[in-house]
């Protein structure tokens, strides 16, 4: 049953339009409890987010020409256009008490309509330097960030690895994410078709939903897998759950990404000090150190890739180094705390302008 709450007492609203589970749904799942637990009296709205988040009910949504409790005006924060539409409609059409803020990750030029509702907000949030430098007015930079206390390092990868039905005394190496050309699961899976072979103490392991458009990318996948004789090396875990456990048991990971928004699975890696190779999309060059926390390669680069893999893989002393490097990095500059703290300051600045 879902913890609903009076919107009369609520300060912040994080609309979520769409049931499809994406990186938008998981920021809002990670992010609002962490807003309240730092003071923000914030609510989610909307469908396909877990019963136990604080919510409130459309029907409620009369209240907003009602201003809170403090006297201050409410924050609808938007992460999609379907989102930042009904956040102008209620503000300027049916005069609610409202400021509309919009988080942007995308990094591409923005189409014309976009652009549009992007000028009629109150505030705008990036989530890197790189997404802020497609918007055509200013934004504030707020990376996001990892929950720590989820993300881990392990205490004995061995028994974890026994624990998800994985061989103890391999070494693992995974690319985790969607499977589909756009994450570059194809280039992971010929990286390690050409390093796996000299290096017999390691395996390969890939996680991540295939659905239903993508089921012939991923069985093409598998049949190059089967065609290299190395099924038992590059293995196909699928949809998992509790992805943290899995992280947990890795040595290296791999985010050979051809495009992504912001991309957080180097961070999660980072969490639980295994170090990355990463191509130069979303975010990674802003999140990793390169040399020190992992190494940022040119996208679609194959040979880079493997270079890359190979250096570390090669190198037991290189990836302890790297991992503690990167536990620490993300625990200085990339925490879930720092990242609400960041936005929970926005609101308060917003709702008093």
């Amino acid at each position: 049953m879902k913890n609903f709450v009076d919107l009369k007492d609520i300060h912040a609203l994080a609309p979520n339009f769409k049931k499809r589970l994406s990186g938008v749904t998981s920021t809002i799942v990670h992010l609002v409890p962490k807003q309240e637990k730092l003071g923000v009296k914030i609510a989610a709205i909307g469908p396909g987010l877990p019963d136990y988040l604080t919510h409130v009910k459309f029907r409620q949504i009369w209240k907003l020409w009602q201003l809170p409790n403090d006297g201050k005006y409410r924050v609808w924060h938007a992460r999609r256009n379907v989102e930042m539409l009904p956040g102008i409609i209620m503000r300027d059409l049916l005069r609610m008490k409202i400021k509309v803020i919009f988080t942007s990750d995308a990094q591409r030029q923005h189409r014309k309509y976009t652009k549009w509702l992007i000028s009629k907000m109150d505030h705008v949030i990036s989530g890197s330097q790189k997404a802020g430098s497609f918007l055509d007015r200013k934004s504030t930079i707020i990376h996001h960030g990892v929950d720590l206390e989820r993300f881990v390092p392990s205490p004995d990868k061995a028994k974890e690895r026994s624990e998800l039905k994985l061989n103890p005394d391999q070494k693992l190496v995974g690319c985790f994410g969607r499977v589909r050309h756009q994450k570059g699961t194809d280039l992971f899976v010929e990286m390690m078709i050409k390093v796996l072979p000299s290096h017999p103490d390691w395996t390969a392991i890939i996680t991540g939903r295939v659905t239903a458009e993508h089921i012939g990318f991923a069985d093409k996948l598998k049949a190059r897998v089967k065609d290299a004789g190395l099924e038992d090396k590059i293995i196909f875990a699928g949809e998992v759950d509790e992805i943290e456990k899995w992280f947990r048991v890795l040595d290296l990971y791999i985010a050979p990404q051809r495009n992504e928004g912001f991309g957080l699975t180097p961070l999660e890696a980072a969490a639980c000090t295994v170090p990355s190779v990463a191509t130069d999309v979303g975010a990674f060059s802003e999140l990793i150190v390169n040399d020190k926390t992992g190494i940022v390669v040119a996208v679609e680069d194959l040979d880079a890739l493997c270079h890359q893999a190979d250096k570390y893989m090669s190198d037991e002393a290189l990836l302890k180094t790297s991992g503690k490097n990167a536990r620490e990095y993300v625990t200085e500059n990339f925490s879930l705390e720092k990242e609400a703290t960041a936005i929970n300051a926005v609101y308060e600045t917003v709702r008093n302008t």
